[in-house]
C-alpha cells in the first residue's frame, strides 16, 4: 500500500483532466485582484489532516480562488472560513481559520478530502472528471488505518464515498446516516454522514446554519467515538 505521501505526490502530479489542467492553470494564472500578488497553487490538491483518525470529511473540490491558489482544501475562502471555525468549536481544529498552508492549523482525530482535486469550472467536475479522481480517494482512505465515519459535504461527495461501497445507498439528504460496507474494501463496516455542503450558496442562504452543522457533525463525532 502506498504512503500517504506518496500518493500525495502523484495526486499534486495528475493531469489526466485537459478541461480541469486548462481552468486550474488560467485560474492561477490571471488571479483575482484581491491576490494578485501571490504564486497560485493551480494544481489538484491532496487531503489534509490528521492520518489517524477515525473522522474523515469528503468535500466537493477545490475553490478556484481558494484551495487552488493555497493548495489545502478548504483553505482561504468563505466555505474554508465555516467548515474549520465548526472544528475549532468541537475541538478538532487548533484555530478557528485557515489562510494558507504554513498558517499553523492542525486537526486532531479529523482528516479532510475530496471528491475531485481540481477546480472545476462553475464548480462543476463532469462526471469522467470525477471517475477519473476516484482511485485517488479510494488509495487515500485505504491509508488512513482508523478512518470509519465518512462525513460527506454535499451529494456529489457523498456519492463519491457511496460509488466506492460496490452496493447502493439511499439519495443523499441533509443528516442522512447510512451504514455502508467501509471504502476501503476491508470487509468491515462504516457510517456515511450526508450534509449539505459548506458553500456561501447555502450558508449564506441560511439553507446550512452554524446549528445545523454542529449538529450533524457531532452526531458523526459521536458515532466515530470521539465524543
Amino acid at each position: 500500500m502506498k504512503t500517504l505521501a506518496k500518493l500525495h505526490r502523484e495526486i499534486e502530479a495528475c493531469a489526466r483532466c485537459p478541461r480541469l489542467v486548462e481552468h486550474r492553470e488560467k485560474i492561477a494564472r490571471e488571479k483575482r485582484r484581491a491576490y494578485r500578488d501571490e504564486d497560485y497553487w493551480g494544481r489538484p490538491v491532496p487531503g489534509f489532516g490528521d492520518p489517524a483518525g477515525p473522522l474523515v470529511i469528503v468535500g466537493l473540490a477545490p475553490g478556484a480562488h481558494g484551495a487552488n491558489r493555497t493548495g489545502r482544501a478548504f483553505t482561504g475562502d468563505r466555505s474554508g472560513d465555516f467548515l474549520y471555525s465548526a472544528l475549532h468549536r468541537a475541538g478538532f481544529a487548533t484555530q478557528p481559520e485557515s489562510v494558507r498552508r504554513d498558517d499553523g492549523l492542525a486537526l486532531t482525530s479529523v482528516f479532510i478530502t475530496l471528491a475531485g482535486r481540481c477546480a472545476p469550472p462553475d464548480n462543476h467536475p463532469s462526471r469522467d472528471e470525477l471517475a477519473r479522481c476516484a482511485p485517488f480517494l479510494a488509495q487515500e482512505i485505504q491509508a488512513l488505518r482508523s478512518a470509519r465515519v465518512f462525513l460527506a459535504l454535499g451529494r456529489i461527495a457523498y456519492d463519491a464515498v457511496a460509488g466506492l461501497t460496490g452496493e447502493r445507498v439511499p439519495a443523499f439528504a441533509h443528516g442522512r446516516e447510512v451504514d455502508i460496507p467501509h471504502p476501503s474494501g476491508r470487509g468491515r463496516r462504516a457510517l456515511l454522514v450526508g450534509s449539505y455542503h459548506v458553500s456561501q450558496q447555502n450558508t449564506q442562504t441560511g439553507r446550512l446554519t452554524p446549528a445545523m452543522f454542529d449538529a450533524v457533525l457531532g452526531r458523526a463525532a459521536r458515532a466515530a467515538g470521539l465524543c
